[in-house]
């Protein structure tokens, strides 16, 4: 058996891969781009790949292909009309990183409300220790408890960010993407009234026809200009142009983003231009990427090779 990772850099340096080698001859490419991949996995039973194109162009030519093992959950990079008709199977991860991402949502948060960048460097620059009183309050913030939280995607991500932010005391409602999702805990709403009346706005829906600008100028103007955007869910979500708009004008007060449109960032992204951390911070697409769950992604890619061979079905999709 012959088992060919595309992207060892997708999963860090610090993941125990030793275990596949019980399973059969295993090579490992740190990255691979789709022009690499015919020639790299012409022999290979199985793949294991994060990113890469899986299709026709890519696959050809790989007549042993019996399995492709994806390290993530979304599944946008098979073409599986493909892979169904030469009859390889496909096998995703889920639930892996729901712990992470909640954790993330709530450091994003915090970082922006609460103005910590400002009051870090207010000590570091020396600014505290010149200072002639023992607290400083040239950064307004509020209190968590009490307000409202906005939640769109009550997954369960959502729905862990939801208990949370009810233990600090908040109002939590949410709209359902889909508008199929009903929660007797949480009240929900129409899109309208959650961007008007929350606090706080936080995405953890997929990208599809009915998210894809689901947060634009219209619907960044109706939302306070008290309130914290945060997208963990997909960065086409939200218009990028639109939320610069937004911050730059102060028609919100802040936003905390995972997720952009194109990752890694362009260039030409306008976001790049806001240095105000107290308005705005980025981050590279780790929310999902603790040690622990990049571990257990590793761990459910094994389980799923295993069960495989063993003739079984685990998180196969199709």
């Amino acid at each position: 058996m012959k088992i060919i990772f595309l992207e060892t850099d997708t999963l860090g340096n610090d993941v125990n891969l030793a275990g596949f080698d019980t399973l059969g001859e295993v090579i490992k490419y740190p990255k691979t781009v789709s022009a690499q991949v015919p020639q790299r996995i012409k022999d290979a039973d199985i793949i294991v790949v994060n990113k890469v194109p899986m299709n026709e162009m890519t696959l050809a030519g790989a007549d042993n292909l019996k399995l492709i093992c994806l390290t993530a959950t979304g599944t946008n990079i098979v073409d599986f009309d493909y892979t169904n008709q030469q009859g390889i199977t496909v096998t995703n991860v889920k639930g892996y990183s729901t712990q992470s991402v909640i954790q993330h949502t709530f450091a994003l948060f915090f970082y922006v409300y609460e103005k910590l960048s400002y009051y870090d460097d207010f000590v570091k620059s020396g600014d505290y220790i010149s200072s002639d009183i023992f607290s400083h309050f040239e950064k307004k913030f509020n209190e968590l408890y009490g307000k409202t939280w906005g939640i769109i995607g009550l997954g369960e991500i959502g729905r862990g960010v939801a208990e949370i932010a009810k233990l600090f005391g908040c109002n939590v409602i949410y709209y359902s993407t889909s508008g199929r999702n009903d929660n007797n805990d949480y009240e929900r709403v129409e899109f309208d009234t959650l961007l008007r009346n929350s606090d706080v706005i936080s995405i953890h829906a997929p990208l599809n026809d009915k998210t894809t600008d689901l947060i634009g100028e219209e619907e960044l103007r109706k939302m306070k200009e008290s309130a914290v955007l945060l997208n963990l869910g997909r960065g086409p979500i939200v218009n990028e142009h639109a939320l610069y708009k937004a911050l730059n004008e102060d028609w919100i007060a802040g936003a905390g983003l995972d997720v952009l449109s194109v990752e890694p960032m362009e260039a030409s992204n306008p976001l790049s231009e806001i240095k105000d951390s107290t308005k705005l911070i980025i981050t590279p697409h780790i929310a999902w990427a603790t040690v622990e769950a990049r571990q257990r992604v590793t761990d459910e890619v094994y389980q799923n090779i295993v069960a495989f061979l063993d003739g079984e079905e685990r998180n196969v999709v199709r």
